[in-house]
């Protein structure tokens, strides 16, 4: 019986367990440790990689996203105006050059801009232009012409003749594209036959019409004409009246509008109704006849009432 005592105590003596826990210096410990922190590391690492690269494709200032567009070059704004002004769309393509102008444009933006402004009628703004586009380029022959042709409008012709000569000296040196000194000796001509300089104005128009680049207008046949009539010379004021009609009649069947030829067909009646009062002076009577009986006719295809009935009475005249 004392032996089965001792053998139930040693069956119910509870068992001695080891502990698994590893101690805090157990190399183990510090190894797991340092693994957790490289991973943590690496993790930082590349969102800090990824955030970067977000900030390259989407810029931003004051943590604020910037949007594609603020980003476009001169030349996308300045494409974006001129399609708004030949749709006749002027404000808009003046913020359009707004912006050209802010992402620092040339010399010829600021023109451009003048151009529009004296569409609108603010000159003031439109001069402020010309003279920056000036003075960033002084060779800029287009800006030259646009000062000029805005100081006619304020009839302050001494600059306005100043400039012209300018512009005709720049585009010489630096020829400036979609413009040719038959244009420039022409608005010249312009300028000087408001200024009652005959003589000046004969000299540019005979330039105009000398240049090979460009196409001839009839404005300058007849502009001419008005110059060589104030000099007494009417021959030579006849025979620009009839090369004008001539240029209209080769001219006007590539003209795309109604509208447009209708209003050279107006011109050339004029013509006609100019000379026919020149031979009648000179005393070319049936020179005269024949230019009034062309005017009447051009007059019963536009069925203008006014001016049939007028040239009529002058035809009725001759006789």
């Amino acid at each position: 019986m004392k032996k089965l005592k001792n053998i139930r105590k040693s069956a119910v003596k509870k068992p001695e367990i080891q502990a698994n826990t590893c101690s805090a210096s157990s190399p183990w410990s510090w190894t797991i440790y340092v693994y957790w922190f490289i991973i943590l590391f690496f993790i930082a690492a590349t969102f800090y990689i990824l955030g970067r690269s977000h900030e390259f494709l989407h810029p931003t200032v004051n943590n604020i996203v910037v949007a594609e567009e603020v980003l476009k070059q001169p030349e996308d704004y300045i494409k974006v105006a001129k399609e708004k002004l030949v749709a006749g769309n002027v404000e808009e393509a003046i913020v359009e050059l707004d912006a050209a102008i802010d992402a620092n444009a040339s010399s010829d933006v600021y023109a451009l801009r003048g151009e529009a402004y004296m569409q609108v009628g603010d000159y003031q703004k439109a001069l402020a232009d010309f003279d920056s586009a000036i003075e960033m380029d002084a060779m800029n022959a287009a800006a030259f012409l646009d000062r000029s042709l805005l100081n006619t409008r304020l009839e302050n012709y001494a600059a306005a003749l100043n400039d012209i000569n300018n512009a005709l000296a720049a585009q010489s040196m630096k020829p400036a594209s979609g413009l040719t000194m038959r244009d420039l000796y022409a608005k010249r001509g312009q300028l000087n036959l408001w200024l009652k300089n005959w003589q000046g104005a004969v000299a540019d128009y005979t330039n105009s019409l000398a240049r090979t680049e460009g196409t001839i207008s009839a404005d300058v046949y007849a502009e001419r004409a008005e110059a060589f009539t104030a000099l007494g010379d009417f021959e030579n004021a006849i025979n620009d009246y009839t090369s004008a009609v001539r240029v209209v009649s080769e001219q006007i069947q590539a003209t795309p509008t109604q509208e447009e030829r209708e209003k050279q067909s107006s011109n050339a009646m004029g013509y006609f109704e100019k000379s026919a009062a020149l031979n009648f002076k000179l005393g070319n009577t049936d020179a005269a006849r024949h230019d009034l009986e062309s005017a009447f006719a051009i007059a019963v295809a536009l069925d203008d009432n006014e001016s049939t009935e007028r040239i009529q009475n002058l035809i009725n005249d001759l006789d």
